[in-house]
This record gives C-alpha cells, structure tokens and sequence, in this order.
C-alpha cells in the first residue's frame, strides 16, 4: 500500500471499528515510505480531530452510510473533506489522489463515490457548513459537546477550539543541568526560536515543534518534553528533602522526573505502573536525566504489601481517565469514547485512591491529578472519596485555569497547555 491517503483511511478504518490509534499508529506507518510519514501521520490526527465535522458532512452527500467493512473508504471520503479544507494541496489533486486511493485500498468500486462527494463538497461547501448541528460545528460528539457547554458555558468554544489543533511543543529544563534561560540563550544559538512558558517556571514553548534530536543538550538531559499543564504538578506535590513519594500511575515518567529535579534530596521515589512495558519507558527517561528511582510494577488500587509497611509522605495519582482534555493529542477518542464510558472511569479512580490510601502516613499528601474535563470524574470523585475515607481537601490556585468545588481545572489552550485537573487532599493526624 503505497498511497499515505490509503493507509491513513485503513489507519482511520480501525479506529472506526474500536482500534486505539495509539496501538494503531506505530507499526501502521511502517506501511509508508519515509517521506510520505508526515503528510500520512497529519491526514491521521488532522482528520480525526475534525472527525465530528467531517463525518457529518459526509454523511450529508451520502445515500446510506457505509458498511462496517467499508469504514476504510467513509475514512478516505473524511480525508478527502479534511485535505480540500484544511491543506495548501491543490483541489484537482486532492480529488484524483483519494480517488486512487480507492485501489490501494482494493476496492475500486468506491471510485465514483468518492469522487461524486469530494466534488459535491466543492460545489456546496458553504451550504454543507451552514447545514451542521453545533456539535459538528465545533467538532465534538454530541454527547461531549452537551456536558461542556453544561459544565464550562462560556469557555466550551476555547475547549473545542484547542481540540481542533495540534499543540505546542512544551520542554521542561532541568535545573539540575541548566536554567532556562541558559537553555533559551542555546536554543537562540541553534537558531531555534522559544518563549519562556507563561505558567511553568521551568518551561520552554518552541514556535514550531521539532524532533528531539535537533535540540541542544537533549540526549545529556539537559531538557525533556511535557505540556505545561503537567508541569505543574511537581509544584503541587512540593517535594521536600528526605521524604519518601509514590508516584502510582508513573509511566512515562515525565512527572516523576520533575520531582526528583526539583528537589535531588528526596530519600526514595517509587515509580509505579501496572504495565511493565510502560514502566520501562520510566526507566528510560530516568537514565537520560541521570536521575534515581525505584521502579515497581503493580496495581495502584491493590497494592503489595511491602509498599503499606511503610507509609509514604507524599503520593501522586495521576489516574486513568477519559482523556477530555487532551483531546487534541488523542483526537481517536472523538470515536472511541462514549458517555456511558465514563461512570467506568469514575470506579476505577475510586478504586485506586482507595488503594492507596493505607499507603499514606498520616499528615501526609496525595495529589489527584485526571487529564479530564468531567466532573464526574474529578469533583465527583474527589467528594465521595473525601466523605468515605475523612480526608481533607486542600485548596489549590494555580495561575492558569479556573476554581472548581474540591480543586483547580487548567483548559485546553490553542498555544498553551492541556486540559488537567488538580485536587489536593490530606490524610487527618491519629
């Protein structure tokens, strides 16, 4: 398959029928040749982001929907939407590519459908917009797109805007190694241009995102990728000298290794993850920064009980969630996801503060951190946990974001960080 608009259908396809893009993507690629990676790779997030909007639009130049089997070529129809819209590639181009790519994808019966949409689109791209419910419009499954504007009102339009675009690439210095403004003077010196991050004192935003291997001092752990939203957490915890911390849900590791740099005379911090292959990536990221930890792998909602025998100070559940926000980097679950998903993922955070709760000494500290913009997992978590268990709810102010009942939710941000909530609780003294 050597057409990148027939693997990122067949790529897109998948995911249609309940594949995860991440599992997806990595070995999918390999089908492309090196140069048609980056065109295939922004046919995928690109149209993925849109999905709502296209599919939508798509399904308006249809007589029926398509067959489960055919979901690679309603895929290709929404790449062909995605590229005449949002691409500089030519429309005369973008019509006979997709049409070819119908063979790729060996089914060239599919030929004259997609060129009877892409050309109808053309000729009534203006009525098709004006024709969309306002979910499409802002290119959100209807049942996201309800709870948003139920919970955020006014900002659902920044939330739905962010979702829509790639996002900035964020580095955090490692102030064991640098400052950041050293780091910027070397930046500016390889002639690549970055602005201090507004909300993170050891952030750096690029203009343009590059390959990590063109940045100054990367592979001697000079400086390392994470959102600006994520880089707040370190801060949160407040990592204090000779405490012991258990980071629960570490990999890949980037949050465990911002403690570790802001304070070197922690005693021990557990990294824990239940996948080992995930825990290796800890690991990874902990030998390029030079830094020391002890990796484990385990359930955070059952954990071993060599871990309970002595209590930590400080823990960090940074949970499974719905991903809401950050959609942007995981546009797949504008498919996957379901409302009827996320009670699901409400248990299972339940289930792991649970968990960890024994593990904490008292007067100690957990940091409940979701990358949702839900209530029902975050607030609604938080109170029914605080009310079985009698901890106590710290407040949390961050300079970015907005006050929610138990804690602090940063917004997704065309040019800035992720969508991520952030609840402190404290275990009572005996």
């Amino acid at each position: 398959m050597y057409s990148p608009r027939a693997i990122a259908a067949d790529i897109i396809g998948r995911v249609l029928t309940g594949q995860s893009l991440s599992r997806l993507l990595p070995d999918a690629l390999d089908a492309a040749t090196t140069s048609q990676r980056p065109l295939c790779q922004e046919l995928v997030y690109g149209t993925l982001r849109e999905w709502p909007c296209l599919e939508e639009t798509c399904l308006s130049f249809l007589a029926k929907p398509m067959r489960r089997k055919d979901q690679d070529i309603m895929a290709l129809l929404c790449i062909g939407l995605y590229e005449l819209e949002h691409l500089s590639t030519p429309a005369h181009a973008v019509v006979s590519e997709t049409v070819n790519a119908t063979r790729a994808l060996k089914k060239p019966w599919a030929k004259g459908v997609v060129n009877g949409v892409l050309r109808n689109y053309q000729r009534q791209e203006g009525a098709a917009r004006g024709a969309l419910s306002p979910a499409a419009q802002r290119a959100l499954p209807v049942w996201l797109h309800t709870e948003l504007c139920t919970q955020y009102d006014g900002t659902a339009e920044q939330i739905s805007l962010a979702a829509r675009h790639r996002p900035p690439m964020t580095l955090r210095v490692n102030q064991l190694k640098s400052t950041r403004d050293d780091y910027l003077r070397s930046l500016s010196e390889a002639e690549i241009e970055a602005t201090p991050c507004a909300v993170s004192a050891d952030g750096v935003v690029l203009r343009r995102p590059l390959d990590v291997g063109s940045l100054p001092g990367f592979s001697e752990g000079v400086a390392s990728v994470q959102d600006s939203s994520a880089q707040l957490v370190a801060r949160l915890l407040a990592p204090q000298a000779g405490e012991r911390i258990l980071d629960a849900c570490a990999a890949p590791g980037g949050k465990a290794c911002h403690l570790l740099e802001l304070q070197p005379s922690i005693e021990e911090l557990v990294a824990l993850d239940i996948s080992e292959s995930r825990l290796q990536r800890v690991i990874e990221n902990t030998t390029r920064l030079d830094l020391r930890l002890t990796p484990l792998v385990a359930d955070a909602s059952a954990l071993p009980d060599t871990l309970l025998a002595r209590p930590f100070d400080a823990i960090l559940a940074d949970v499974p969630c719905s991903a809401t926000g950050v959609m942007r980097r995981n546009p797949d679950i504008k498919i996957l996801r379901e409302f009827d998903d996320i009670a699901g993922f409400a248990n299972q955070q339940l289930a792991i503060l649970t968990g960890l709760w024994p593990a904490l000494k008292p007067g100690g500290r957990l940091l409940y951190v979701t990358c949702s913009l839900l209530a029902v997992e975050n607030d609604e978590v938080v109170s029914r946990f605080a009310a079985r268990h009698g901890a106590h709810i710290d407040a949390v102010k961050l300079g970015t974001g907005m006050p929610r009942q138990h804690g602090w939710q940063t917004l997704p941000d065309r040019r800035g960080g992720d969508g991520l909530y952030f609840a402190l609780l404290r275990k009572p003294t005996e």
